[in-house]
């Protein structure tokens, strides 16, 4: 691809116009300024400024095995194998889901609670963790939390476990289906978190291949049938095992928000508060327990 290429700047508007194929332009810019960071340690302005430098023959190779990945929709993240989230970087792979923004926005709403919160030594348990993202960014900005967490999939809690041992936080990771597992040693706890799986197998006609052939299917669909399933369950958990004026917070399908507050009010919940994400979306629910 890159025999013809002089400057690094012509490889970079090359790299992003093959991307074109399959990306728009500005999907296809973002995705080559993040390959070209990583591989060359330049950062975007200076390729896109930088007419004269030359691309070192040494590139080439490494450069075209990206591109051919990225020409089969493979999300860069897991080309990469890495994805940012709340200012931390995280190890990822097809074991977990890459981390989302309106993800950050639950993060942002628990940190900004625990921080109001008087109380010391809170625990917090988050249920399918995944890449850890959750848990750790969590345990990063408030250090003072005991986390807990657990994963069905050992491959999501060997990488979970690696990104907290590289991050630096201490993490306690379990291994259970939170549909066959009520009781944690480790309660009571203050403060319950869970991004379960929530895309119906119906909306698998919106979805993209990037999302489709790679991300883990177990992490992500439900049947339409029994689309809140998890929900229920990790209520039901919740009820059995938060302290008095314990927390439960969800993040859910856009098109399920007020069922998921109807279901919560129904089994005993209390000031239950449902959020939007910043496209305005139905996206993150609270709830308490009196």
């Amino acid at each position: 691809m890159f025999s013809r290429i002089k400057t690094i700047r012509q490889a970079y508007d090359q790299f992003a116009a093959m991307l074109q194929q399959r990306y728009d332009e500005h999907e296809a810019r973002s995705i080559t300024g993040l390959v070209f960071e990583e591989v060359l340690g330049f950062d975007t302005i200076r390729l896109i400024t930088d007419d004269k430098e030359l691309l070192p023959a040494s590139y080439f190779e490494q450069l075209d095995l990206l591109l051919h990945q990225l020409m089969e929709y493979k999300p860069v993240q897991y080309v990469l194998g890495k994805a940012f989230f709340y200012g931390l970087v995280f190890r990822v792979n097809e074991q977990v889901l890459i981390p989302r923004p309106e993800t950050e926005e639950l993060v942002q709403w628990i940190l900004q609670d625990l921080e109001r919160d008087p109380r010391k030594g809170l625990r917090l348990l988050d249920i399918g963790t995944g890449s850890g993202c959750i848990p750790v960014t969590i345990k990063k900005n408030s250090p003072g939390t005991r986390v807990h967490t657990l994963d069905v999939s050992p491959g999501a809690l060997r990488t979970a476990a690696e990104n907290a041992r590289r991050i630096g936080v201490d993490v306690h990771f379990t291994e259970a289906d939170i549909l066959q597992t009520d009781t944690f040693d480790f309660a009571p706890l203050d403060v319950i978190v869970s991004n379960p799986p929530y895309v119906r197998h119906s909306e698998k006609a919106t979805m993209g291949r990037n999302v489709l052939d790679y991300e883990p299917h177990l992490a992500l669909f439900v049947d339409d049938e029994d689309a809140l399933l998890f929900y229920e369950r990790i209520a039901d958990v919740a009820l059995k095992n938060l302290a008095p004026m314990g927390a439960l917070y969800l993040e859910i399908n856009e098109a399920k928000g007020e069922e998921v507050v109807e279901m919560l009010g129904r089994k005993g919940f209390t000031r239950v508060e449902l959020r939007q994400d910043l496209p305005g979306k139905d996206r993150m629910v609270k709830a308490r327990i009196s």
